[in-house]
């Protein structure tokens, strides 16, 4: 089984990822190498599973001293529409209290997710919630989300409203392992 055959179209090359991975860390390092501001090192927190990849990818080109820990939501099971209810079934294990928080994120589709994780991580004392997400649908948003503190938003690229897998995005735990983003054939998940 090729996993390529599987693919209407590619959204977003290996090389369009790299560059754009690139100018987020470049970008993140600026906002968050003024110590007057930052006396301590970020903590990026990765939502696992999706944004395993992007946030490896992203780590590896920040330049200032990062703390790093995983989180997991989970809304989907293996549809391709969430629930709307999502869950947090693994925690931190770092204490963030105080801390500025950059949330990792491979999407970010109707907003339900990021907003529990944002209220979650707020409940636990962060002094500043910045979201990264690799892909934004804003056509799919029904919530709206807050940073916190002094957070800031950083989005790789908009996504249009199709049905997207690849760099760490799924359809029933597959295809994660595409060096690219793209759009899976609408009669393999219908």
């Amino acid at each position: 089984m090729a996993l390529d055959d599987d693919i209407e179209s590619v959204l977003f090359s290996e090389e369009q990822i790299s560059e754009r991975v690139s100018e987020l860390a470049s970008q993140i390092d600026v906002d968050f190498n003024n110590t007057n501001t930052s006396p301590s090192s970020p903590v990026i927190v990765g939502v696992a599973t999706g944004a395993f990849l992007f946030l490896a990818d992203l780590v590896r080109k920040i330049k200032i001293p990062v703390v790093v820990d995983f989180i997991r939501a989970e809304s989907y099971g293996s549809g391709t529409e969430s629930n709307g209810a999502p869950r947090i079934s693994f925690d931190l294990k770092i204490d963030i209290q105080g801390k500025h928080v950059i949330l990792v994120e491979d999407i970010v589709d109707t907003g339900n997710t990021l907003a529990c994780l944002i209220a979650h991580l707020k409940s636990k004392g962060a002094s500043s919630i910045s979201v990264c997400t690799l892909l934004d649908k804003p056509a799919r948003r029904r919530v709206n989300f807050e940073l916190v503190g002094k957070g800031k938003y950083y989005c790789g690229f908009e996504c249009p409203d199709y049905f997207v897998v690849g760099y760490g995005l799924d359809f029933a735990e597959l295809y994660r392992n595409l060096p690219y983003v793209g759009v899976l054939k609408p009669e393999l998940y219908k």
